[in-house]
């Protein structure tokens, strides 16, 4: 049975290549958790997005290189994306995505995909020896939210210059039973409110170009230190991606534009 397979770049910023690429498998219906993790370990993008059809919507799940992903944003945005262009769902209805992390949606507004996620506030933390040195930047707030670290830098450029010892870092996160860590400062350019940048060297995923999930916590973090609750963000890997931000109490609203690059069959 041919299975359709498609490679999209999600959070573009309109540049060819920007973004963060996921893969998305559109299945028939279940199948072995092993088969998943093999197939994401060779399609060797950040997260590859499994999918079948489940009651009104679809069952979805995400896997890194190495590990299951518990909320994947980019790969989500991807997957309505595919399932949309490729008229596998009417463009007037909205993408409903059973998952672990509960009921997800992604609806299209004025031509960007919004998503409707979950909130994920971090809880402040105390300072973690060697933390600093892992992140390449000094950290001014840290905050934990789950199995991340969240941690304010002390400008926007220094979040683009930060340095990461991912080595230091794996070590430092597997000690604590952790997966990734992110950083984030106010932007220096008036076009958008936050700058980031979110590292996960523990899932196989040393720098993520563009971390959708991560803005669930980068959100509710900003809402309160700018009191607004609408912001664009930029993500500043190499590659970069460009997001809308809504936070509506216990839901954060991620906005974002992607391309399918890579379409076909499973051998």
């Amino acid at each position: 049975m041919a299975i359709p397979f498609f490679q999209v770049d999600a959070f573009v910023t309109g540049k060819p290549f920007s973004g963060n690429p996921a893969g998305v498998c559109l299945l028939p219906g279940p199948v072995e958790e092993a088969w998943m993790q093999g197939l994401a370990r060779e399609i060797n993008q950040a997260e590859t997005a499994f999918l079948y059809p489940e009651n009104d919507g679809y069952r979805l799940r995400w896997f890194s290189p190495l590990l299951e992903i518990s909320l994947c944003g980019h790969a989500t945005l991807a997957s309505a994306h595919a399932l949309w262009s490729e008229g596998f769902l009417d463009k007037g209805r909205e993408a409903r995505f059973y998952t672990k992390s509960g009921l997800l949606k992604a609806a299209l507004r004025e031509g960007r995909i919004e998503l409707d996620f979950p909130s994920r506030p971090a809880a402040p933390h105390e300072k973690v020896e060697g933390l600093e040195e892992a992140l390449g930047t000094s950290i001014v707030s840290l905050g934990r939210a789950g199995a991340y670290f969240m941690a304010e830098a002390a400008s926007a450029e220094a979040v683009r210059r930060a340095k990461p010892d991912f080595k230091a870092m794996e070590s430092l996160l597997k000690d604590r039973q952790m997966i990734g860590a992110g950083i984030t400062a106010a932007s220096d350019d008036p076009a958008c409110d936050f700058v980031s940048r979110f590292f996960g060297p523990v899932a196989g995923i040393p720098e993520d170009p563009v971390t959708g999930s991560a803005h669930c916590t980068f959100g509710p973090f900003w809402q309160k230190r700018l009191g607004k609750n609408h912001f664009k963000a930029y993500q500043a890997s190499p590659r970069g991606g460009i997001l809308s931000v809504r936070c509506e109490g216990d839901r954060v609203y991620l906005g974002g534009e992607a391309r399918t690059v890579v379409k076909g069959q499973l051998a």
